[in-house]
């Protein structure tokens, strides 16, 4: 669905900001300057918004389902396609951390895939924290399953909404039970090539040469921080 976004250009809606908490700009498209957003504006494809120190920021996605974004991190909306059925979302994290909470209704497929410098995680109706750095990325899933790639195998514009039976792109099949990924033999020795499915409890480190670590994470230890309590407190309000 497209809609008539700022600038004169019709790009599709992502979301609205539904939660910002301190300091909280968005750079439009058509305006290369920072602004402060406001409750319940509209973001579209293309735009980007950014947290200061001790600032947070909710997205409702236009369907349903929720991105949350930490404090000093960046997020650039790449992708939105809704339909009654299928929804696809995809966005950059080029530094800082977000939350993804999206479950799919009942008969709907739900896709939110989120790019960082040295991994990609695309999903459909889960929820997972995505931490993005230039040296190494990662991802820990919650609730659900996660598939995680190496961000120099996945072409951008490829992360999100992909069609089955495209060269090149990757589509996640119908669900399945999967068994937890073993441990690799030692920290970072295997390169990253394939996409790799994480279940709950899980957490990977991708690497920028593509090395990667794969464990259980301490959840306990993990429920302590301050952006995932908050997470959790959202969630439980919200359904999700």
């Amino acid at each position: 669905m497209l809609v008539h976004g700022l600038g004169g250009q019709d790009k599709p809606l992502f979301g609205r900001v539904t939660f910002p908490l301190g300091t909280v700009q968005v750079q439009v498209t058509a305006n290369p300057d920072w602004v402060k957003v406001t409750l319940n504006q509209e973001v579209f494809v293309g735009d980007k918004i950014k947290t200061l120190q001790k600032s947070r920021c909710e997205i409702t996605l236009n369907g349903g389902g929720r991105v949350r974004i930490g404090e000093m991190s960046e997020l650039a909306l790449t992708q939105a396609s809704v339909t009654p059925m299928k929804k696809d979302f995809a966005a950059t994290v080029t530094k800082g951390q977000v939350w993804v909470a999206a479950k799919a209704a009942f008969g709907e497929t739900k896709h939110v895939a989120i790019r960082m410098p040295t991994a990609v995680a695309a999903i459909r109706g889960t929820k997972y924290r995505a931490v993005a750095g230039a040296d190494e990325s990662s991802v820990l899933v919650y609730e659900g399953q996660v598939d995680v790639n190496a961000a120099a195998q996945v072409p951008e514009g490829q992360e999100g909404g992909s069609q089955e039976g495209e060269p090149g792109q990757f589509r996640i099949g119908p669900p399945e039970e999967v068994a937890p990924p073993e441990q690799v033999p030692g920290p970072y020795e295997v390169s990253l090539e394939d996409w790799i499915t994480l279940v709950e409890g899980m957490q990977i480190n991708v690497r920028a040469d593509g090395r990667y670590s794969l464990f259980e994470f301490d959840q306990a230890a993990d429920d302590q921080l301050d952006f995932v309590r908050w997470n959790r407190e959202r969630d439980a309000q919200q359904g999700e």
